[in-house]
């Protein structure tokens, strides 16, 4: 059985670590994100119009995005690696399907799904195993179908030893858009637009938003 990488273990462990408290802070942020609600409903729209169908939240936390996109109308299914933001999810939104899953290897049939989105969950993954993850979202997503990421903008590995109101260890990479342009691309997947927003504190970086779609066979 191969051993699981140091960096998964790590961010599960930090996740499970702060899932109440991450939740309790983060559970207005979209009120206040206008370019956030815009992207997700783009999302939402572009997936109505290709037909609609399942869209998987992928690292989707205490499930404030997946409740965000039911209310836009979406059939919504959250995965993440932490049980311990599954439970806080299952909680607070009773009405979604969540389980606990590595986007590395989703619980989903190739093509089952309309739509994903990774929202700031690619971020957690070493740049030499992400093309991994670009080719399992293609996977799963049908050919037509749209995926959304958001991520921080920059080159720097940002090691984190205090977040959430807890002392941990946590890794996270933010992403250049031209790279992450490329994987798409080579994972089979066409951009359809882009967003980079400057930071609002205490964002200390450019926040980035692909919006992609699964090419047809």
């Amino acid at each position: 059985m191969t051993a699981e990488p140091d960096d998964v273990t790590e961010t599960r462990t930090a996740y499970d670590l702060v899932a109440e408290d991450y939740a309790e802070l983060l559970q207005d942020d979209l009120a206040e994100s206008t370019y956030d609600r815009v992207m997700l409903g783009a999302f939402a729209e572009l997936v109505q119009r290709a037909g609609g169908g399942l869209v998987g939240d992928l690292g989707c936390g205490p499930g404030r995005i997946a409740g965000y996109l039911a209310g836009l109308a979406l059939d919504v299914v959250g995965i993440d690696l932490s049980p311990g933001m599954v439970e806080v999810a299952r909680r607070d939104h009773p009405a979604i399907r969540f389980e606990v899953a590595s986007m590395a290897a989703l619980p989903f049939a190739d093509g089952q799904l309309a739509g994903a989105l990774a929202w700031y969950s690619v971020i957690h993954t070493p740049e030499e195993r992400q093309d991994e993850l670009y080719a399992e979202f293609a996977r799963v997503v049908r050919p037509g179908g749209v995926l959304l990421l958001a991520f921080q903008v920059g080159e720097e590995v940002v090691h984190l030893t205090h977040a959430y109101g807890h002392a941990l260890e946590l890794h996270t990479r933010r992403q250049v858009p031209e790279r992450v342009r490329s994987r798409l691309a080579e994972a089979g997947f066409t951009v359809q637009a882009e967003l980079t927003r400057q930071p609002v504190p205490p964002e200390k970086s450019p926040q980035g938003y692909v919006l992609a779609r699964r090419e047809l066979d």
